[in-house]
């Protein structure tokens, strides 16, 4: 036997199936982008202004209403903001993302009960059950992205387009530009639901989310 086939046995002994992880495909993460898109539209317009997803927003309103002096109005915008601190702590704890999308989604239907009887309660529902899945579920394939924003998404779509040109960063920010464009997708339906059936509203990020969840399942045992 030569050097050349001992090689080539060896790189075949040690060479191991990739598992497909489904919780990683573009589809899942256009589903989970498109409903934070959804609810951060449907709660600004809903919910008193205030926003589920966007926590940047929401320090924004304090800053400014602290600036203005409307010391009622910077606290409305305070509480989601906490609520998404916990959920965020709660699935870093957790590192289970399929459990803690299971969460978000009976979190969801539940505020759907009461959403137009307790809309402060269901504004931090919301924003502790959309953060619940935002840190489970951040990477697609080999690049990082976020479901309930889009600046960073923007952002790691053009560094991949400043890389030397070839067929990987042209893919990372087809990816992400993709993503981009279901959040924006998802922003719409939220507005036209805020203004046509708000109170069903939230049935539409439930249905996204056990979409995403079913395809988990049933693709996770798959390899390439």
């Amino acid at each position: 036997m030569t050097l050349t086939d001992t090689n080539s046995l060896t790189f075949r002994a040690e060479r191991r199936p990739e598992t497909y992880d489904p919780k990683q495909s573009l589809f899942v993460a256009c589903l989970l982008t498109m409903s934070g898109g959804f609810l951060d539209a449907f709660t600004w317009l809903s919910l008193g202004g205030v926003f589920a997803n966007s926590q940047t927003g929401n320090v924004v309103f304090v800053g400014m209403y602290l600036a203005l002096a409307k010391w009622g109005e910077a606290f409305h915008h305070v509480p989601p903001i906490l609520s998404f601190l916990a959920g965020a702590v709660a699935a870093t704890k957790a590192r289970a993302p399929l459990l803690c999308l299971w969460a978000e989604i009976l979190l969801l239907g539940l505020i759907t009960l009461w959403l137009r009887s307790y809309p402060e309660l269901a504004i931090v529902g919301i924003s502790f059950a959309v953060a619940l899945r935002a840190t489970s579920f951040r990477q697609v394939d080999r690049w990082k992205y976020l479901s309930v924003t889009v600046t960073g998404n923007l952002l790691r779509a053009f560094d991949q387009i400043a890389l030397p040109a070839n067929s990987e960063p042209v893919r990372g920010a087809r990816t992400l530009l993709i993503i981009c464009g279901m959040f924006l997708l998802g922003a719409a339906a939220g507005g036209v639901m805020a203004t046509h059936w708000p109170g069903g509203a939230l049935l539409v990020p439930v249905g996204l989310s056990t979409c995403a969840l079913s395809f988990c399942y049933r693709r996770r045992t798959r390899t390439v």
